[in-house]
């Protein structure tokens, strides 16, 4: 469970600095960002996956580039389904979800822990 706790707060964080930060996407309050942030975890771990595999052939063509419009789709249909969080333009979504990722990168990227499977380095 705190684990769970972790992902939805540095993503409701992520979310909140994209409100913040970007003129094409709006959190109108708090309730609509705690709830925002539960919809757009779901979104990505349910929904996206489906997207990746059916545009993989995109994907691929563009070198990756493509997974950025995925990521832009998966936040647009979060931003749909939760009232209070509103994305104004398909380029917000896609600026919108680099940014979550991005800061979702930086903030849960420090508070895993090394363990000692990370740590050891086998030598030959």
């Amino acid at each position: 469970m705190p684990r769970f706790l972790t992902h939805w707060l540095t993503t409701a964080l992520a979310l909140g600095v994209a409100s913040w930060s970007l003129p094409g996407v709006e959190v109108t309050s708090l309730a609509a960002l705690a709830v925002a942030s539960v919809v757009l975890g779901f979104v990505n771990a349910v929904v996206k996956p489906i997207l990746v595999l059916l545009t993989l052939p995109f994907t691929v063509v563009t070198l990756g580039l493509f997974y950025l419009v995925v990521n832009g789709l998966a936040f647009g249909i979060a931003a749909a389904l939760v009232p209070g969080f509103l994305v104004h333009s398909f380029w917000s979504a896609i600026v919108g979800a680099f940014l979550v990722g991005l800061v979702s990168w930086f903030v849960g990227g420090g508070s895993r822990p090394v363990t000692a499977t990370h740590a050891h380095v086998r030598r030959f």
